[in-house]
């Protein structure tokens, strides 16, 4: 392996110190499950650091580095892993979304970042951090932005999302700024580029009441799942975790509207905001 050479940061080093973990364990005679056993964490997990799909920290590279006798190679080549221009708790998750084949997700609050106008963002964000300054919360909404790229390659990922009917009748940043956002969600879909459903107030209780959730796939490496709250996220791995996530986001998809339905009901309730009709 390319022991004395450190990682450049701008050569995708999340999927090349992935490949540089296989190689160094595979000549070891280790298998995943051995390598993450004295680890605290399953074979799949380590299989995810080799696909890229995880960020390696630099507490398992130390102990990599113990187990492989790779010297300090992965302890100091994290450090070009440790920095993203994502909150702590979402980095990995936002990672995760650049190698991820199909991202599907429900959002019961908010248009989900890969959706968002620069407007919508800015809304958001200054409603998280009231008196941050205007630079600050222009880095926030580049950041988000930035993500939206992913949707510029015309077929992957497939991005399926189910919304609330309160992700529409929320009014974030004023009806011009909703009416926009909508629009754009709008165009996206008659774009064939996203699959967007709306979970109607009519539906009653369903599957994913306490909070949204993301769910992908890949292509090398195990699907995985992410839950949010407040200033905190949790990338999940666990087979039967996201076993149980996969059938909660059927369950959604079940209740939602569909589609086409879903479509026109975006673009009514856009119109509405642009004669400056909000609702409650």
């Amino acid at each position: 392996m390319a022991g004395s050479k450190d990682l450049d940061p701008s050569s995708s080093p999340r999927a090349f110190l992935g490949a540089e973990l296989r190689h160094a364990r595979e000549a070891a005679g280790l298998s995943q499950d051995q390598l993450g056993r004295p680890l605290f964490v399953s074979g799949s997990f380590i299989g995810q650091m080799e696909a890229g799909t995880r960020r390696m920290m630099h507490e398992y590279a130390v102990q990599i580095d113990q187990i492989l006798g790779t010297k300090d190679f992965f302890e100091r080549n994290c450090a070009a892993l440790a920095k993203s221009k994502y909150p702590d708790h979402f980095a990995e998750a936002a990672e995760a979304e650049e190698t991820a084949t199909a991202i599907r997700e429900h959002s019961h609050l908010l248009i989900p970042g890969l959706l968002q106008t620069k407007a919508y963002a800015a809304a958001v964000f200054r409603a998280y951090k009231p008196t941050a300054s205007d630079a600050e919360i222009d880095e926030d909404v580049a950041s988000r932005l930035d993500r939206t790229r992913l949707l510029d390659n015309p077929t992957s990922p497939l991005l399926w999302s189910v919304l609330d009917e309160a992700v529409l009748r929320r009014v974030v940043g004023g009806p011009a700024v909703m009416a926009e956002a909508l629009r754009h969600v709008a165009a996206l879909i008659r774009q064939h580029r996203i699959i967007v459903q709306v979970l109607p107030f009519g539906a009653g209780a369903h599957a994913s009441m306490t909070g949204s959730l993301k769910l992908m796939e890949f292509d090398d490496a195990p699907p995985l799942s992410f839950v949010e709250g407040p200033n905190m996220g949790k990338l999940l791995d666990d087979p039967a975790t996201v076993a149980r996530h996969t059938l909660t986001f059927n369950l959604l998809q079940a209740a939602a509207l569909s589609p086409q339905d879903s479509l026109a009901l975006i673009e009514s309730v856009a119109q509405d905001y642009e004669h400056g009709e909000e609702h409650s």
